[in-house]
């Protein structure tokens, strides 16, 4: 952290003066490629409403954590969060429901269940805002070590998984008939969606962080001309909305998660129209 600190000290701005805005922008750049990356697979396989209700699964299992007593309940909303997309992929594959039918049943439960555990027996429902809105500029240093490992167990992940995962998005039928295990492979990918939900929730909020994984992929989708460059441009957007919110946020006074999804969500507008005008 200290060579990370004397770099951004380097810049003739007066936020490098802070600890907890060197913090927050490592945190940011470390996070949101993990966001780019994914959220590639999450619009390719049309999963951004399942990616909102792991949110609110991630929210749940803060709150029985909560309930148990426990100081950092991270663990606990891990666990549930990975039960959760667990719950919704066997059902999905055992059902002839349909998929948003299976996502919304889970997702209405999981929040009422949460809104219900953090307010019984009167409880304030004031320190759950945290997980709501969430504050990248709280992180700390040592939470930042948990970011480097989520990233590199992301990246070699994708290294192993990609072109399977890629396969079954495009063709389901395909991937069958070549040995892929479409459900298996899927329930990794929701399981990882997962934990990376809910690591992130308490820094960047769960009201945005499903914009998080969408909007950069989006915008990424309208621009580029194949999978490579699909991927690229999505990390490029995510990282770039990442760090300009941020110091944005900074100084304007505003949220930094709301502030970096705005900015994505600008870009994605500017691709959009770009797209249109030269289709």
């Amino acid at each position: 952290m200290d060579i990370w600190y004397s770099i951004i000290e380097i810049l003739p701005l007066e936020w490098t003066g802070h600890a907890f805005m060197k913090n927050a922008l490592l945190a940011v750049i470390l996070i949101s490629p993990v966001f780019g990356i994914l959220g590639t697979m999450v619009v390719n396989n049309r999963m951004a409403f399942f990616s909102d209700a792991l949110g609110h699964g991630a929210f749940t299992g803060v709150a029985i954590g909560g309930m148990m007593g426990l100081v950092q309940p991270l663990w606990s909303a891990v666990i549930f969060s990975i039960l959760f997309s667990i719950g919704i992929a066997v059902i999905k594959h055992r059902s002839r429901m349909a998929s948003d039918t299976v996502i919304g049943v889970f997702s209405s439960t999981a929040i009422a269940l949460g809104i219900f555990i953090q307010t019984s027996g009167g409880k304030s429902f004031g320190k759950a805002m945290t997980y709501l809105v969430g504050d990248i500029l709280s992180i700390l240093p040592s939470e930042i070590l948990l970011l480097w490992i989520v990233l590199a167990f992301i990246a070699i992940l994708w290294i192993v998984i990609f072109n399977k995962l890629m396969v079954v998005s495009v063709n389901p039928s395909l991937a069958g008939s070549r040995g892929i295990h479409t459900f298996w492979n899927e329930l990794i990918f929701s399981m990882v969606i997962a934990v990376v939900v809910t690591v992130s929730m308490s820094w960047i909020g769960l009201l945005v962080i499903n914009s998080f994984l969408v909007l950069p992929a989006a915008a990424a989708r309208n621009i580029a001309k194949n999978q490579r460059q699909y991927h690229v441009w999505a990390i490029v957007i995510s990282v770039l909305s990442g760090i300009s919110g941020l110091i944005a946020s900074y100084y304007i006074e505003t949220a930094s998660g709301a502030t970096i999804v705005l900015i994505s969500a600008m870009i994605f507008f500017a691709t959009f129209i770009y797209r249109k005008r030269f289709d």
